[in-house]
């Protein structure tokens, strides 16, 4: 296992030699290939790096792009690429993200999720949450050059927007999206269940949120209820809980991988990533409400929960990517935590190998 203190060639070199957990440290299908650590609040081209909570790879060109979900508090919402050479993983560049008019978003007015780029033209996709406290402010699924310019935006489904009574809760909108089916379909995942879909998870029950498959252009193809798991552990001090999705990949066959993050002040986290299946499962783009609607959620079977790997700490995972296939033609699959810009935290990045 490989622990530093920066992106080095460590775990460029645990890549190539698919380096073996210790045993127990895995499950049958998903082996722990490295770990990395980033320096609390590194600088990097004038920003601070902290708060990842997105990331993708492009098989093309080798090229990482990562980003920060900075609200424009310390420097402007911006992406991070970085390049793997078959000896050193690397920071490469930042660029800010640009508004319609090529300014940079003013602080509080954006909150940055997840990424991905492009298979068709190169740009990257990237969501922001939105928001419900102050004022009330649509999540946005937007379209950008590799420099940060804006490009264009992507109509979100109506059942997604912010409004008084209805629509996403406030810190429980599009945390995740993947691009499928070759760049042709646009799939997004709600942390959490929307305003008239009940309540979030607890450690009594879960909960039902949604994940939305639209084309490029914007169409709904459909829409399909997810189910969370409950919390997995009470609060010693009665502190803040709860679970969510936080990514959302596209796998082999129609399927896709779903990770549920979940976090227990006094406890900890605990990361889940699961295969789901949108065959068979309702469509509910036209239901209003889940709360006791008669429909079908996905199917989903555990691939791994981070616990049963020999981490150094499990932290806030919230990015999650497919890397470079391994020597032995295994593909490896990448995590990224979000440290939130606190020293109580780490940013780590967890490479593992999936069979």
């Amino acid at each position: 296992m490989v622990r530093t203190t920066a992106l080095s060639g460590v775990l460029a070199s645990a890549l190539l030699v698919a380096a073996a957990a210790p045993a127990g440290a895995g499950t049958d299908r998903v082996e722990l290939v490295g770990e990395t650590t980033l320096p609390h609040a590194m600088q990097f081209e004038g920003t601070t790096v902290g708060g990842l909570s997105g990331l993708d790879y492009d098989p093309r060109t080798g090229e990482w792009v990562l980003i920060s979900d900075d609200r424009s508090d310390k420097q402007p919402a911006r992406i991070y690429t970085g390049r793997f050479d078959g000896s050193e993983f690397r920071l490469t560049g930042t660029k800010p993200l640009l508004r319609p008019d090529g300014t940079t978003y003013p602080k509080g007015t954006v909150d940055p999720e997840d990424v991905r780029w492009d298979p068709w033209t190169g740009e990257i996709w990237w969501t922001s949450e939105g928001e419900r406290a102050q004022q009330l402010i649509d999540p946005t699924i937007r379209r950008a050059s590799a420099d940060g310019a804006f490009t264009g935006d992507l109509p979100i489904p109506d059942n997604l927007r912010m409004r008084p009574e209805t629509g996403p809760k406030q810190n429980e909108v599009l945390e995740g999206l993947t691009l499928a089916d070759g760049g042709t379909r646009v799939v997004t995942a709600m942390e959490g269940p929307l305003v008239q879909d009940g309540e979030s998870p607890t450690t009594e029950h879960g909960a039902l949120s949604r994940i939305s498959v639209q084309s490029r252009g914007g169409h709904v193809l459909g829409q399909y209820a997810y189910p969370l798991d409950p919390v997995f552990a009470e609060s010693p001090t009665g502190g803040f809980s709860n679970n969510g999705v936080s990514a959302v990949l596209a796998d082999r066959g129609g399927q896709y991988l779903v990770m549920e993050r979940s976090f227990v002040t006094g406890v900890g986290n605990s990361i889940r990533i699961y295969r789901v299946d949108l065959r068979g499962a309702t469509d509910v783009r036209d239901v209003d409400s889940l709360t006791g609607a008669n429909v079908r959620p996905l199917r989903k079977e555990l691939l791994v929960d981070l616990s049963d790997l020999d981490l150094s700490t499990i932290d806030n995972v919230e990015g999650m990517t497919w890397g470079p296939r391994l020597p032995d033609g295994r593909r490896t699959l990448t995590l990224v935590s979000d440290d939130n810009f606190s020293p109580a935290q780490t940013t780590q990045l967890i490479t593992l190998a999936v069979r």
